[in-house]
């Protein structure tokens, strides 16, 4: 009879700093497959601390902390399977990012991260010594690599784990998201299937941490790069994988391939479950919101609807004199659609006032942007007063094309606690937008059907802070504004690339000049979900101060 072995992978939700919790988690999904009969409960990368936990690890009394929770942990781990978790090990002076397997109350054995992600997001060289390249756990009848996230992007690691007799390879992630990532982790995946001749297990964790969102999608892999399972993204799941011994070695029986969404879909799932995690975390339960009657606040709108409930999103109208009669119908409309609360504070009288009190000052000036950004700014007052009274978190409206050259108040619409649409360009918020009205999911606590009015959608946009104003006053139509953007920020190109690709010179030189003295506002912005890979913080980090210019 052939030999068979059951692992369980925990495609779970830690948050960064509840030890006792995530604990608690890693014990649930322990008990779950020891009642399927498993024989290695597999948690993510890093699990009991949450990730990243950027600085906090550095933290001599925190690292104790987790190692004493790992240890608590590894007492109720008896009489079952064995349980891999990740966790920080200090060790003869330095910090490993490690993998823990516990078994029969204490820890059997610790592998530590060899390959350190230094770039994007990460910074791990900064935290984390590099440890030796593991050999394998014999867990039962079976000897089971861990090369830990970074190191199956590279093949010495998996390659020396097999060499030394590993015969499946088992890979706990902290992989957060980003547009079209699991293309990239599935070529890589593969290669290390192929070049090993082994199978392979692929777990990653789930939810939202401050900018970043973990997708799942954890999935096997048998000989040849062959998919045996596939778990759905942005979804705790627990998953037991069998594997048969054969005539070539171990291979995994088929289980669940779930099928993922198209990117549009996945990036509006990804900025819901963002929200939802990060009020959740952060221990607030009620979001506010300035409602415009324009595109970008209509869909932060609707996901803070489909990530907390209607019941639990406040808009707030603040129209004054430039507002026009159709905003007001269009924000009514859609606080009506959602179901959400929409209170209408008007600003007239108080921009009047501050205008009267600066008179004596401004005598002789003609009014400009200092008058216009008077009106944002008490807007943000106004909506600030809200969130301190009454407990509900601000939520910013910026998108992507508009934090990128500055087309925002500092101290104003940027005043908040987090930003829903801060990597998404205003070309793709129409989409979403568009994608939204047509699509309702299960995960979604929204209604059903048309949640952003069309008019919203087709109007032109307009900050409304002057007479007849509208953001192609200042800014080229945002279908050649996008683009631009794109490729100065996403693609890193020079003017002159730009300029060969077809856009008018003193244009891009125009939007490469907004986007470096913009620097000091994203500095200062809230933060927002990662969906690209090159999001404002982490991922693109400039000077405020700088001089330099392309002149190609």
């Amino acid at each position: 009879m052939a030999e068979r072995f059951r692992i369980t992978i925990a495609q779970a939700n830690p948050t960064v700093g509840d030890l006792s919790g995530n604990a608690d988690k890693a014990f649930a999904a322990w008990q779950a497959g020891r009642d399927a009969g498993a024989g290695f409960v597999a948690m993510p990368e890093m699990f009991v601390t949450g990730y990243q936990t950027q600085d906090l690890v550095m933290k001599p009394a925190f690292v104790e902390d987790a190692r004493n929770t790992i240890e608590a942990l590894a007492t109720r781990i008896t009489d079952g399977p064995a349980l891999g978790i990740g966790g920080p090990l200090f060790e003869a002076g330095r910090l490993y990012n490690a993998y823990y397997v516990l078994q029969d109350g204490k820890v059997q054995g610790i592998a530590r991260k060899h390959e350190l992600p230094n770039y994007g997001v990460f910074d791990e060289e900064r935290l984390y010594s590099s440890g030796p390249i593991s050999g394998p756990f014999a867990i039962g009848p079976i000897r089971i690599g861990t090369p830990i996230c970074e190191d199956a992007w590279h093949p010495d690691v998996s390659e020396t784990m097999v060499e030394s007799g590993a015969e499946v390879l088992l890979i706990p992630n902290g992989s957060p998201y980003r547009r079209h990532k699991l293309d990239d982790r599935m070529s890589h995946m593969v290669s290390r299937v192929v070049e090993n001749d082994v199978p392979l297990i692929y777990l990653n964790m789930v939810g939202g941490q401050d900018d970043q969102v973990f997708d799942g999608g954890s999935f096997a892999l048998n000989r040849g790069g062959a998919l045996a399972m596939m778990l759905p993204v942005f979804e705790e799941a627990l998953a037991h994988v069998d594997l048969t011994q054969g005539p070539e070695g171990w291979v995994i029986e088929p289980g669940q391939k779930a099928v993922h969404p198209g990117p549009i879909e996945q990036d509006y799932r990804l900025m819901v479950e963002a929200v939802r995690d990060y009020f959740a975390k952060t221990g607030f339960s009620k979001a506010l919101l300035g409602l415009s009657g324009g595109v970008d606040s209509a869909i932060v709108a609707a996901i803070a609807s489909d990530a907390l409930g209607p019941k639990n999103v406040r808009c707030v109208m603040l129209p004054s004199r430039y507002t026009s009669d159709h905003s007001l119908e269009d924000a009514g409309e859609a606080a009506r659609l959602l179901g959400c609360r929409l209170d209408t504070i008007p600003i007239r009288g108080a921009v009047d006032a501050v205008g009267e009190a600066l008179a004596p000052l401004f005598e002789g000036t003609t009014p400009d942007i200092a008058e216009e950004n008077i009106q944002s700014r008490l807007r943000g007052v106004m909506l600030m007063a809200l969130s301190n009274k009454f407990g509900e978190m601000l939520l910013t409206t910026g998108n992507k094309s508009e934090v990128a050259v500055g087309y925002s108040t500092i101290y104003g619409d940027m005043a908040g606690g987090y930003n829903p649409v801060k990597d998404l360009y205003k070309t793709r918020v129409f989409e979403t937008c568009r994608w939204r009205n047509q699509n309702h999911r299960d995960w979604m606590k929204g209604p059903e059907g048309t949640v952003v009015p069309e008019r919203i959608i087709t109007k032109p946009p307009s900050a409304e802070l002057r007479e007849d104003q509208k953001d192609e006053d200042s800014l080229p139509p945002y279908e050649v504004l996008d683009v631009i953007l794109e490729m100065l920020i996403d693609g890193d190109c020079s003017v002159a690339e730009c300029v060969e690709a077809g856009f008018d010179r003193e244009t891009v030189k125009h939007i490469e000049k907004l986007i470096y003295i913009s620097e000091y506002k994203r500095f200062q912005s809230a933060p927002g979900p990662r969906l690209t890979g090159r999001s404002f913080w982490l991922d693109r980090r400039y000077p405020i101060a700088n001089r330099w210019r392309d002149n190609s």
